[in-house]
């Protein structure tokens, strides 16, 4: 019986294309995970709908990202002696090109902020928090909230003259800090202005919020009753570490604390050998928010940790001692001639910011401004310029657009 050749099968279609519509959310998560830093986080998620959604809907991969990849540090402000603007000096990371675009996009002048033609701007630095600079105008004693990010600006009403009422003996005014909210807080466009002050026994600070756009004059605190009378700048400039401002003592081994939650004062000691010696250490922060204390003498770092002893009080206790001359001469290509020590100027989660110091040389010539991780010990060579004024470490925040209003967890 003869056979009939049976027919060919149909062709079947080719299997639908995978789109970005196909995928979950937690896959999308979990490829952008894998970006290299918040720059690239952001170009990604503004040019897709279905990215900024994942993003914004999972505070858990935003805290993810975050530990993975802190804030990108994209320069420095600096803050000059004398009549100058401000300046900015930025960090370039070639491989990355959202890092290059946030840096372009930067406002370095300050051009929003208010000045007059015929006369200097007068703005000065007081303190750079959550991607916003403090500044005040000394000749106009007006301050102002800047974000060279965005743009925004917002004028503060002038300190009152109040603060200075019932003091005893010479009225020192102190330091202006910003106190802004952290990155998931409901409304983080919201912010506090804290003015601080002293006279020779006690110490004062204002509080401007930004909600009610009003000054609040706290109580004249004595932290210390038994404070002696040790000339009337007792307190040296104040630093804003880990939830506190923190002055230390220009003579005796404490720190005046202040805490930004409850506004309360309090006092710590400092570590053996520090009293009087501010202008050799620095206090701040470690990556997981406890208070350090960095210490540099010639070429090595000191590094005392605020840890609990065997009864559970809070002790300094000094946990490195780091020998970096080889270090710092090989990545600077210097000599031992050419660089005497290092100077800290800022410890910030963990990293210490710091410049090389020639104590014999022209103070206007260029120094070398580096950082050092206490976590990893790398020494990272930031850039070669004239030290000229305060430098402020400026990091990239976390965009609001990035935050969503219906957090899940």
């Amino acid at each position: 019986m003869a056979s009939h050749p049976e027919h060919p099968a149909e062709p079947r279609a080719p299997p639908a294309p995978t789109t970005i519509g196909d995928l979950s959310d937690d896959l999308l998560r979990e490829i952008l995970l894998r970006l290299p830093s918040l720059p690239s986080l952001v170009c990604a998620s503004l040019s897709c709908r279905a990215f900024l959604a994942a993003v914004r809907s999972s505070r858990t991969f935003r805290r993810r990202f975050r530990a993975l990849h802190p804030p990108p540090l994209l320069g420095f402000f600096f803050d000059p002696d004398g009549n100058e603007n401000p300046t900015f000096m930025p960090i370039r990371r070639g491989s990355d090109r959202g890092h290059a675009a946030a840096v372009r996009g930067l406002d370095a002048f300050l051009t929003r902020v208010p000045h007059e033609d015929d006369v200097f701007p007068g703005w000065q630095i007081m303190e750079c928090r959550g991607g916003c600079l403090l500044l005040l105008n000394w000749r106009t004693k007006q301050l102002a909230a800047y974000n060279p990010l965005t743009g925004a600006l917002d004028l503060v009403p002038k300190l009152p003259d109040d603060i200075c009422k019932g003091h005893r003996g010479k009225f020192i005014s102190g330091d202006f800090f910003l106190v802004v909210p952290d990155d998931e807080a409901p409304d983080r466009r919201s912010f506090r202005v804290v003015s601080s002050c002293h006279d020779k026994y006690r110490v004062r600070v204002a509080v401007f919020s930004s909600a009610t756009r009003k000054w609040q004059i706290l109580p004249w605190s004595e932290p210390v009753p038994t404070q002696p009378a040790s000339g009337k700048y007792w307190l040296l400039s104040g630093r804003q570490v880990s939830g506190f401002l923190c002055w230390s003592h220009h003579k005796n081994a404490y720190k005046v604390l202040l805490d930004t939650a409850t506004l309360q004062f309090s006092v710590i000691d400092l570590p053996y050998g520090l009293s009087g010696q501010g202008h050799l250490y620095r206090t701040g922060d470690t990556k997981d928010g406890k208070l350090c204390i960095v210490a540099a003498i010639d070429f090595s770092l000191f590094v005392w940790f605020r840890t609990p002893d065997a009864g559970g009080i809070d002790r300094w206790v000094l946990r490195h001692v780091l020998q970096l001359e080889d270090e710092v001469l090989e990545a600077t290509e210097g000599s031992r001639n050419e660089l005497e020590q290092l100077k800290v100027f800022a410890i910030l989660d963990g990293i210490v910011y710091m410049t090389t110091f020639e104590t014999f040389r022209d103070a206007t010539l260029p120094c070398w401004y580096l950082s050092f991780c206490l976590e990893t010990r790398k020494l990272e060579k930031l850039f070669y310029v004239k030290a000229n004024g305060h430098a402020h470490p400026y990091f990239m925040p976390w965009p609001t657009a990035l935050v969503g209003n219906n957090l899940s967890p």
